[in-house]
């Protein structure tokens, strides 16, 4: 698994459920020692959590502290690095206003809407000024409206901060709405199948976007690629199999 993230570009993962897509985030980030090869972020070996990075995970209600505010919950990672408090709060009120919830700062997480807990999540990655945005599933357990909602904001995110963002998802729509490039990967042993290019033009819009050519011809490819993986995976298939090849490289920009 060989493949370059360039700086600004949003990425997305897609592939076989059991492939390892929330592996190799893990690794990417630290989280996870790869068993062979390497990632590197901005040249440098990742081989601990980067301080340049942060990651949404998929479900937020176990990543947001309950007994803590919401400005809390963003701050949490600022008070680690001993960030003095006006700066820290003075983050937190530019993150939670560019996710529309500037008014709910000092409300707890079980007082607002699966979506919203899901904006806290990402305001608080957002406080942290990272090169690197990691997101895993991220919109997985909210609803179809709440979903397109929060594609929208994370492309606006990106597009105002100039994020690096490596997303993983299930949903091939999702990735042809959001991404850059779509790197497609197999059934284990889990290689990278093939990395797409999407030329969409930008800003993109739930509707106007997703009724474009081009946008059915991507999905209805992206489609096949990982329905013919489905069908032609062998559970017999030896998961060891892969540390015989080279080892993988990820390299993040």
């Amino acid at each position: 698994m060989n493949f370059t993230v360039e700086p600004g570009e949003f990425v997305c993962i897609v592939g076989p459920s059991g492939c390892g897509k929330t592996t190799l985030l893990k690794c990417l980030s630290g989280l996870l020692e790869p068993t062979a090869g390497s990632s590197t972020i901005a040249g440098k070996r990742v081989d601990g959590p980067p301080d340049a990075l942060a990651l949404v995970f998929q479900d937020y209600s176990r990543s947001l502290l309950p007994w803590l505010t919401v400005k809390s919950n963003v701050t949490l990672p600022l008070r680690a690095r001993r960030m003095p408090k006006e700066e820290r709060e003075r983050l937190a009120a530019e993150a939670l206003a560019a996710v529309g919830l500037a008014d709910f700062a000092n409300s707890h997480p079980w007082q607002l809407s699966g979506g919203m807990q899901q904006r806290v999540a990402i305001a608080r990655a957002l406080a942290y000024q990272p090169q690197v945005l990691l997101m895993d599933e991220p919109f997985a357990s909210v609803d179809a409206q709440t979903r397109h909602d929060l594609e929208d904001l994370v492309l606006q995110v990106h597009a105002r901060f100039g994020i690096t963002a490596i997303f993983v998802t299930h949903d091939i729509d999702e990735s042809v709405y959001l991404a850059d490039r779509i790197i497609v990967l197999t059934h284990r042993p889990t290689f990278v199948n093939e990395i797409i290019e999407v030329s969409l033009p930008r800003p993109r819009d739930q509707v106007k976007t997703k009724e474009l050519t081009e946008f059915t011809q991507l999905r209805g490819h992206v489609f096949r690629l990982i329905k013919s993986e489905r069908e032609n995976a062998d559970p017999a298939d030896d998961p060891d199999a892969a540390l015989t090849t080279d080892p993988p490289v990820v390299e993040v920009a």
